[in-house]
């Protein structure tokens, strides 16, 4: 296969920067929430709807970029969705007004998905089932150095450039990935399996998954564990920055621990998974989650532990995030076969779709506190849980 022509390091190294737009285009920015209120003379809520619209956005591209890229191939919708997200972000840097952003957010996030959908279909061509989830895993591990980065980079930029050097960055890091797509990344799709662009047959394929309980299971097993995240992400700048005061450069390290606990825990994942399954580890990590969010809720609402009191609950339940989310992928996608991106797709469409309700619902009840945040978080864990013994049940299950 040509495929092979590409070194594995080099093929993972290149899908992990890939699924990272979007942790780049979220995370880099998040130090200047606080400052895009004063800089638009906007509320918190109109300032979050900026993420929240990013989430729905990026929801809704995935169901675009499926079905073209199991009927064209994997490479044409990165060409298109680089070149989208890179002027997209251009134009960010250049509006005046946050309804503007909020709605250029929108255009940057459906650039940014193809990557994901791409990346994970790519991976159901490539490898055997039972090598996917270490090899989300080895992905998480290249995408989970942006969580770390981002934050820290974005603080830095903010205070010696202004919030528009983020975007600006996010643009040329986009027509960069845009040449080592088109000289180094192969296509791995193929041609005679490729399914028809027509509605009617993609409305079909999607309504199909749909009435696959296990598939829709693990799709939103994983959509309540983003969207605890998303929640996180969405409050986690308002909490620390304005309520107890940490500067915008320094939030970054707060974040970045974080999402460093989230890269230990994926390769911890991608050790055992083979000793223990993957359905095992991700309702185990699971369990973990809903008791660091019941713990957060109990230190936002009685101010135990102050801001430590927070860090550490989160510190868990992201770190979480390394154990369900590369078993729930794997889980989901295991039995798709040629229809990939059109599973991948599915996956990512109902993860953001319930992302973006959770980061919508931090802003609408921002109260100068962490329980909104908390409150969210903790939902979203206990029905992950839930959703997960509802609708796939039954013995865990080995990839």
């Amino acid at each position: 296969m040509a495929a092979r022509r590409t070194s594995h390091l080099e093929l993972v190294v290149i899908l992990g920067a890939l699924t990272a737009f979007a942790p780049l285009a979220i995370d880099m920015y998040l130090p200047a929430l606080p400052t895009l209120e004063r800089a638009f003379l906007a509320t918190t809520a109109e300032v979050q709807r900026t993420l929240a619209s990013f989430f729905l956005g990026f929801a809704l591209g995935q169901a675009l970029y499926g079905p073209v890229a199991d009927r064209f191939g994997r490479k044409p919708p990165l060409y298109v969705g680089l070149v989208l997200f890179g002027l997209a972000s251009i134009a960010c840097a250049l509006t005046q007004s946050i309804e503007a952003l909020t709605a250029l957010r929108v255009l940057q996030a459906i650039g940014a998905c193809s990557g994901a959908v791409v990346a994970r279909a790519m991976v159901r061509d490539l490898f055997e089932p039972k090598e996917t989830a270490r090899i989300y895993s080895a992905l998480m591990l290249v995408m989970g150095v942006a969580p770390i980065l981002a934050p820290l980079l974005g603080g830095y930029l903010l205070v010696w450039f202004g919030w528009q050097a983020i975007f600006w960055l996010l643009a040329a890091l986009a027509f960069a990935s845009l040449a080592a797509v088109a000289l180094r990344l192969p296509e791995t799709h193929d041609r005679n399996t490729a399914h028809s662009l027509s509605l009617g047959p993609v409305l079909g394929r999607y309504a199909a998954l749909l009435r696959d309980r296990r598939f829709v299971g693990y799709a939103l097993s994983g959509g309540m564990n983003a969207a605890g995240m998303f929640a996180y992400i969405a409050g986690s700048p308002f909490v620390f920055i304005e309520l107890y005061g940490v500067a915008p450069e320094h939030f970054g390290w707060i974040f970045g621990a974080n999402a460093a606990g989230l890269i230990f825990a994926s390769q911890v994942n991608g050790r055992i998974v083979h000793r223990y399954g993957a359905d095992r580890i991700l309702r185990f990590g699971n369990g973990l989650q809903m008791i660091a969010a019941l713990a957060l809720v109990v230190a936002a609402a009685t101010g135990l532990g102050g801001p430590f009191g927070i860090a550490i609950p989160l510190f868990v339940y992201v770190g979480c995030v390394g154990l369900v989310s590369p078993n729930a992928i794997a889980l989901a996608m295991a039995p798709q076969g040629a229809q990939a991106g059109s599973a991948s797709a599915q996956v990512g469409t109902l993860q953001f779709s319930v992302a973006a309700v959770a980061a919508t619902a931090v802003g609408a009840i921002h109260q100068e506190s962490a329980l909104p945040m908390a409150i969210i978080i903790a939902i979203c864990g206990t029905l992950g849980l839930i959703l997960h013994r509802w609708l796939v049940g039954g013995p865990a299950a080995r990839v």
